[in-house]
């Protein structure tokens, strides 16, 4: 028995140190990247791909990235309306010179049947001809593939036998073959949006079904979810900061990513705490978007702002920030910890604004494509020509003013807490 339970703590040591390995994971990104989404009309809906600029934004406001978003709808992996797959290769990706491209395609390529095996030769030699024409442009491109988001089987019945997702499978199994094949990060969108829509289903089956309310579009909870899928492939952070005090002994016991300063402990404790991100902003108030979060980890996964306080004598305190009342919490659930990114915040106040401009700037950089540089892009009338490149011009400065206002936006700022005895 000694010696079986040597091996089980050598072997939960070894699990211990790979669990802590993976935590200091490095996170994908890096200053100055330049990331091209490319995709059909569920990129094209730019709100997986907003969430996901809107949580490296806050969560590493020193980082310098780029981000364009290069979905068109109806898009299959020989192309669509906006052009043939090299048309759109060259014009809406190589053009803007990457450092890493994710690939979404797949839920047009199936044709909305079952599975059929010349559509799926189709699009297994389409995909890799896409992979291979951007690497040939620009040879150090980090890619990033993402398997097909699901088409709503789930909280609906399938159509035709085995339903439609499971060609959509078939087509992830193949972006993970090619991942592991070029040696290259593979983000899954299907599995865990289907875990939430059961999740959901179970909760309120008549609101889980406007989650993807046509069984292809997912709205926004539905992209908060597949940004997660993303954000955790790339190895992003859970935790916005961590404060832990004891206020009997009157120290600061832990704190990470954070700094916290002049802690004063009478019947009021007060200090100064700079936390070195802002949470994720997320907006429950709409019904549909509150169960599809609440239906998956996105919070305890991803966004953890976390305060413990132990040692408080009184039995209740309200917690004011900067002056501003935040809630109401009883000793038990200070020394257990409270969730500020769940919470309204100046935090998290300075984070919607964050999203508003990451919003402007989504929007300005569609229409200036869009609606300029792809119905101009064949031009050869130099009296027309003049005034397109002047109003590019224009837009690239005012999409440029925008991304400067959202960093200067994202960094840290000091803030004051006070938690006092409550009635």
């Amino acid at each position: 028995m000694k010696i079986a339970f040597a091996a089980l703590a050598g072997l939960a040591a070894v699990i211990g140190a790979s669990g802590a390995a993976h935590a200091a994971a490095p996170f994908y990104l890096h200053d100055g990247d330049r990331v091209v989404m490319y995709g059909d009309s569920i990129t094209d809906q730019r709100l997986y791909t907003l969430y996901t600029e809107e949580f490296v934004t806050t969560r590493f406001p020193k980082l310098k990235i780029d981000w364009i978003n290069a979905g068109w709808s109806g898009d299959r992996v020989i192309g669509g309306g906006g052009g043939t797959a090299d048309v759109r290769v060259q014009r809406d990706v190589l053009a803007y010179k990457p450092t890493v491209v994710t690939i979404m395609l797949g839920m047009n390529d199936g044709f909305y049947k079952a599975f059929d095996q010349r559509a799926y030769d189709m699009y297994t030699t389409g995909y890799g001809h896409i992979v291979d024409t951007i690497k040939a442009g620009d040879p150090g491109v980090r890619f990033t593939f993402i398997q097909p988001s699901p088409y709503d089987d789930v909280t609906r019945p399938v159509t035709f036998d085995g339903g439609y997702n499971s060609v959509l499978l078939r087509f992830s199994d193949y972006i993970k073959d090619l991942g592991a094949k070029e040696k290259q990060t593979v983000t899954d969108f299907n599995t865990p949006m289907a875990a939430m829509l059961t999740k959901a289903k179970t909760t309120d089956t008549a609101l889980a079904q406007r989650i993807i309310p046509d069984r292809v579009h997912p709205g926004p909870g539905g992209h908060f979810v597949m940004a997660e899928a993303l954000l955790k492939t790339w190895n992003a952070p859970g935790v916005v900061s961590s404060v832990t005090i004891d206020a009997g002994k009157k120290s600061v016991e832990h704190s990470e990513n954070t700094t916290v300063a002049k802690l004063a402990v009478t019947d009021t404790i007060a200090w100064d705490q700079t936390d070195n991100a802002l949470p994720m902003p997320l907006d429950l108030r709409d019904p549909t978007t509150a169960l599809a979060i609440n239906s998956s980890d996105f919070v305890s996964a991803l966004n953890q702002q976390t305060l413990m306080v132990s040692g408080a004598p009184a039995a209740k305190y309200e917690l004011k920030i900067d002056d501003k009342s935040v809630g109401s919490f009883t000793k038990e659930q200070l020394a257990s910890g409270v969730n500020l990114a769940t919470l309204t915040t100046p935090m998290s106040t300075q984070a919607l604004r964050v999203a508003g401009l990451a919003k402007s700037h989504s929007d300005i950089q569609n229409r200036r494509w869009r609606s300029v540089q792809v119905p101009m892009a064949d031009e050869k009338d130099a009296d027309l020509r003049k005034p397109t490149d002047d109003l590019i011009t224009a837009l690239n400065t005012r999409e440029a003013s925008i991304v400067a206002s959202m960093r200067a936006m994202a960094q840290p700022t000091p803030h004051h807490f006070t938690l006092t005895p409550a009635p």
